[in-house]
């Protein structure tokens, strides 16, 4: 019993556990809708869910809870992590943050330029220029670990920093073209929150309690201002304080960062993949593949990330910007670029606001995966049949620009 309960603690812990979760949670989702009980997953997905207090009601279907609800958690997440390396991690420098900066610049700029290429003579299908622009960032990190010790450690570092850029360069992108028309009673109730967490922050209450209530508060007027629920989670994270207690215990951000981390990578990011990742395939023939939507977004994910984040990169280290990671070569860089075309969790999220309608939301499905999967597998590929770690005397002389 206890070797079973060791090995699947183990199983836990490992880096790739998150991403190989994820896969499962979409398969099954695959599975269940081209199965006879499809019925059942949509009837579960369609389930109203409905919370009232007084005159205040709100009446969701379960997926609309899991987007809305559950991807705010999550949200928040992201926001902490964020926060904790602009403030004293990887992105906290410009020698460290130009590198993955660079990337994140150019991962977002040319997918996006290559799904508006497919679809320019369309302006309801452009809305969802934004959806390749998206890494996934336990996807990406998950192939990664399987790859072990053929990569060398700060290569994981460049693309958890770049993901993360990534991140927020979604949020911002979801925050200013992904809002309905707002509701100014509901947005200054929210400001309201806002200044009340900010308040939090600077008297020094270092208790998760009141952050938590404000924000459910918070949380309930951002979903009924027309801006998307989930920014909530962002705006709670970056008032969360970092400094540590005066008794040298964890600050409670970096608490909430570690409590929060199972839950995310365990339950909610897979709860999310199951709900967003069902599609009917009986029917599908290659053209449906081969149609504007889901070809400009697999390749904006496959072609579009690698060729942005290398190009960008590259020119970048040949002007002096920046230097390659210590440690990494170009086929390391390369590898990465293509691991960052995974876009799944952030790229079907972003497909949910762009659009509403069953036929484009199928379409965005068919795109991500199979941008999703191509990306994946070429760069395990790339990375497990042809790179190998270097010493640092070979990484100094490969980052020196020419």
């Amino acid at each position: 019993m206890a070797t079973v309960k060791h090995r699947l603690s183990a199983l836990l812990h490992h880096e790739a556990a998150g991403g190989v979760l994820l896969m499962l949670a979409a398969i099954t989702a695959l599975v269940l809708d081209n199965s006879p009980l499809n019925w059942l997953y949509d009837a579960l997905l369609s389930t109203p869910v409905i919370i009232q207090v007084g005159a205040l009601e709100i009446n969701k279907p379960l997926l609309l809870w899991i987007n809305d609800g559950l991807m705010a958690v999550f949200f928040l997440f992201v926001g902490l992590e964020i926060k904790r390396e602009l403030l004293e991690g990887h992105l906290s420098s410009w020698g460290q943050a130009s590198f993955p900066l660079v990337a994140a610049v150019g991962g977002m700029i040319v997918p996006a330029m290559i799904y508006v290429g497919f679809n320019a003579s369309d302006p309801t299908a452009l809305r969802g220029w934004a959806i390749p622009a998206a890494t996934d960032i336990a996807f990406a990190l998950g192939v990664l670990a399987l790859l072990g010790s053929r990569v060398p450690p700060t290569l994981k570092i460049f693309l958890l920093a770049l993901a993360i850029i990534d991140d927020l360069g979604a949020i911002l992108i979801i925050a200013i073209f992904y809002t309905a028309e707002l509701s100014l009673a509901s947005l200054m109730i929210a400001s309201a929150c806002m200044i009340i967490l900010l308040g939090l922050n600077l008297t020094g209450v270092r208790r998760i309690a009141p952050y938590v209530l404000v924000g459910v508060v918070m949380w309930v007027c951002v979903l009924k201002s027309g801006v998307h629920a989930t920014l909530t989670g962002v705006i709670v994270a970056l008032m969360i304080p970092l400094g540590k207690h005066e008794d040298l215990k964890p600050s409670l951000l970096h608490h909430l960062e570690h409590e929060l981390h199972p839950w995310i990578v365990f339950f909610i990011m897979p709860v999310f993949a199951f709900a967003n990742a069902g599609v009917a395939l009986g029917g599908l023939a290659v053209s449906d593949l081969l149609a504007p939507i889901p070809l400009g977004i697999a390749a904006g994910l496959f072609i579009g990330k690698q060729t942005g984040i290398f190009a960008f990169v590259w020119l970048a280290t040949r002007l002096g910007v920046c230097r390659l990671p210590e440690g990494t070569n170009w086929i390391h860089v390369y590898g990465a670029a293509l691991l960052a075309g995974i876009g799944f969790t952030m790229s079907l999220f972003i497909g949910t606001l762009a659009f509403s309608d069953p036929d484009h939301a199928t379409a965005v499905r068919l795109g991500v995966l199979s941008g999703s999967i191509l990306s994946g597998l070429a760069g395990y590929a790339l990375l497990r049949f042809t790179a190998a770690p270097i010493n640092n005397a070979e990484a100094s002389t490969e980052s020196s620009p020419t």
